[in-house]
């Protein structure tokens, strides 16, 4: 009896179960266009744009290996992973030195700190533009410049400001840096400034105790704001399309193939971008797992 009894209350509600049927719509909905482009992508040299599946190869793979007609696949690919790499390390520098500068309050932080995180709520396309036409306005005033102190010669060779790491850039750290921003805000308001007074007591120096005692604590949120940096940066479109100048990363080439392309060639290359952007993620979390083992034997120790 007390076994029946036992059962009757260890029964889920009714509710549970409709809670766990939306959930799993919701993941569905979530994840499933990514299995299918990756299930699609594998398809036979006679496979389509649907399904049913024809065969079962890496024949796509292939072909996005030899380019994908006009356009330079791994030229945008290379373009997009540069300006990854040195959006993440800026989003990280700037990230860490503003939290570690709003640990003190001063004159206008709030005005600050409002000022960096309003992109989050600007529409992307708006913000894009406007990027684009500052840059405009700065090319016709740099003409203007030249013609008037009689540098003709440049003023008609010149082109445009607009680039990778002009333009584009500024426009994707509007989009990285606020997040990295608000991250390390929250880590350093919970920061124990114990650890860095202890060992100022030790006789460690300013840049010391930071490397010594700071960095290795708020080490997996610098992961995890650089994990940020390079994973927005690597799918940006929106900002990136008024930004760019005449070099398209692979985002936009990958907008640009869907209107062009009828093979699964273009899911080929959706596949090897979310493989790379899950290959960021699980090698972050497994730093992030290495240091905070690293930092209990330190401190068992």
């Amino acid at each position: 009896m007390s076994t029946i009894a036992r059962r009757h209350r260890e029964r889920r509600p009714a509710s549970f179960y409709w809670l766990a049927l939306i959930f799993g719509l919701f993941v569905l909905f979530l994840y499933g266009p990514v299995i299918t482009i990756f299930i699609l992508s594998f398809q036979g040299p006679e496979g389509g744009l649907t399904f049913p599946m024809r065969g079962v190869s890496l024949h796509w793979f292939a072909a996005l290996r030899d380019g994908v007609g006009d356009v330079d696949i791994w030229g945008a690919f290379a373009r997009s992973m540069r300006l990854a790499l040195i959006v993440t390390i800026l989003t990280v520098l700037f990230s860490v030195s503003a939290g570690l500068a709003f640990r003190k309050r001063f004159r206008g932080d709030s005005a600050v700190f409002y000022v960096s995180v309003a992109s989050l709520i600007m529409p992307s396309i708006i913000v894009s533009l406007g990027i684009g036409l500052t840059f405009r306005l700065i090319d016709t005033a740099v003409k203007a410049l030249a013609t008037a102190w009689g540098f003709q010669s440049f003023a008609d060779g010149y082109t445009t400001s607009m680039s990778l790491y002009t333009s584009a850039l500024g426009a994707h750290l509007t989009w990285t840096l606020p997040f990295g921003l608000l991250v390390m805000f929250a880590v350093f308001n919970r920061f124990n400034p114990a650890y860095e007074e202890a060992s100022r007591d030790l006789g460690a120096s300013p840049w010391q105790s930071f490397l010594h005692v700071v960095l290795p604590i708020i080490g997996p949120s610098v992961i995890g704001v650089g994990m940020f940096g390079l994973t927005l940066s690597w799918d940006e479109i929106a900002r990136t399309s008024q930004a760019i100048g005449d070099q398209n990363t692979l985002p936009l080439e990958l907008q640009g193939l869907t209107t062009s392309v009828t093979t699964p060639v273009i899911y080929a290359l959706g596949t090897m971008t979310t493989a790379l952007s899950l290959a960021v993620v699980i090698l972050s979390l497994l730093a992030v797992r290495w240091l905070t083992r690293r930092r209990a034997r330190a401190t068992a120790g």
